[in-house]
């Protein structure tokens, strides 16, 4: 068993406009870095053993702060972790997005869908949970990923069967949400307070 805290990356300037960004590489403003300080004093109460990031740079720089602050190693990147692909509607404010696609299973040209976030997702998790059963078998290990809402919001609606995270609810940057992940299994086993 890995348990496995996935982190919301902090804010940015386009969260602040609420600017869709997928994978635009947005860097964090002072209100993200403080989030990530954040996370890292709900985080410092347990035991952490590797931390990693998107390679996107709101995620990377947030992981590397939480990393310094716990005394971790620097953050492992991992490419399947990053932001859902917004195709057409990266760049717009999420009114827009929504007056013009509906909502956010709607199919917009270029992007990809949450499924295929969610399976992408799931199998760097299960990676990630592999390398680390490896290195602490036959102990728990427990790793924090810094990725994104799109990321996080596909997990928690795939392992919940739909029923979380609430409709119209957002992931708070710097939000903290736990998993329990075993060989071909993956359970929630604690939701951030979502507004």
């Amino acid at each position: 068993m890995t348990l496995l805290t996935l982190v919301r990356h902090g804010q940015t300037d386009w969260n602040l406009d609420r600017r869709i960004q997928g994978t635009t590489d947005i860097p964090l403003n002072d209100t993200g870095r403080a989030d990530a300080r954040y996370a890292a004093g709900r985080l410092s109460a347990g035991m952490h053993h590797s931390i990693y990031a998107s390679p996107l740079l709101r995620a990377h720089e947030t992981a590397t702060i939480i990393a310094a602050e716990l005394g971790l190693q620097p953050p492992t990147l991992v490419e399947d972790v990053r932001e859902r692909e917004f195709g057409d509607g990266e760049g717009m404010l999420v009114a827009d997005y929504i007056a013009n696609y509906g909502d956010w299973h709607a199919a917009v040209p270029g992007a990809e869908s949450l499924d295929a976030v969610c399976v992408r997702a799931m199998g760097a998790l299960h990676r990630i949970a592999r390398e680390a059963r490896r290195r602490s078998a036959p102990t728990a290990e427990s790793v924090i990923v810094v990725t994104h809402g799109g990321v996080i919001r596909s997990l928690i609606d795939h392992v919940s069967g739909g029923t979380l995270p609430k409709v119209g609810s957002t992931l708070a940057n710097g939000s903290v949400h736990r998993f329990e992940a075993s060989p071909g299994s993956l359970r929630l086993l604690e939701e951030a307070v979502v507004l």
